[in-house]
C-alpha cells in the first residue's frame, strides 16, 4: 500500500498537469509502487523534457525549492530543479542524458517509448516501465536496484 501522503501530493501534481500538454511520467519508487512493485516510496520523481521540465516548475512556482537549472554529474545530466508539496520533496529531471563509455552524451530518454498509463484512485498517471527502469539503473551502475526490477519482472512473467 502507498503513504496516502504520496498519494494525495500526486493527486496535486496529476490535477496540473493531466490536461497540459507537458511530456511527463513518475519514475523511481513511486512509479514501481503504481505498478504493483512492493517498495516503499521515500520521494516523487517526475521526468520529463527540458521544455517539460521548466513548464512544470512554472506550474508549482508556488512550491519551487530548487529552481530547474542544468545539472550534470560525471554520468548523467538534466534540467533538475525540486518542489516540496505537503512535505514531500518532488524531483523534477527533463531530458535525462547518459554519459557514454566513450565520453560523450546519449541522446536524451524518450519518454513515448517508455511510457505506460496506471489507474490509481480515479486519475490515470503515466510512469515509465519497470523494464526501462532496469536498464536505467544498469546504466548508472545501480546494480542491486535493477537486480530487484529485474527478479521481480520475472515472478510476474506468466
Amino acid at each position: 500500500m502507498i503513504d496516502p501522503r504520496f498519494l494525495a501530493v500526486l493527486r496535486k501534481v496529476h490535477a496540473r498537469l493531466a490536461s497540459t500538454d507537458v511530456n511527463w511520467a513518475v519514475t523511481g519508487s513511486l512509479g514501481f509502487a503504481l505498478q504493483g512493485m512492493p517498495v516503499e516510496p521515500h520521494d516523487i520523481y517526475i521526468q520529463s523534457d527540458e521544455k517539460g521540465a521548466y513548464e512544470i516548475e512554472r506550474l508549482f512556482s508556488e512550491y519551487v525549492s530548487h529552481p530547474v537549472a542544468l545539472s550534470s554529474t560525471e554520468a548523467m545530466r538534466s534540467h533538475f530543479g525540486a518542489l516540496a508539496i505537503d512535505g514531500l520533496e518532488v524531483e523534477i529531471m527533463g531530458d535525462i542524458q547518459k554519459r557514454s563509455d566513450d565520453g560523450a552524451w546519449q541522446e536524451p530518454t524518450d519518454l513515448n517509448r517508455h511510457k505506460r498509463m496506471v489507474d490509481v484512485e480515479g486519475m490515470r498517471v503515466p510512469v515509465l516501465s519497470l523494464e526501462y527502469e532496469r536498464e536505467a539503473y544498469l546504466k548508472m551502475g545501480r546494480v542491486e536496484k535493477a537486480e530487484r526490477l529485474r527478479e521481480w519482472l520475472e515472478d510476474r512473467s506468466p
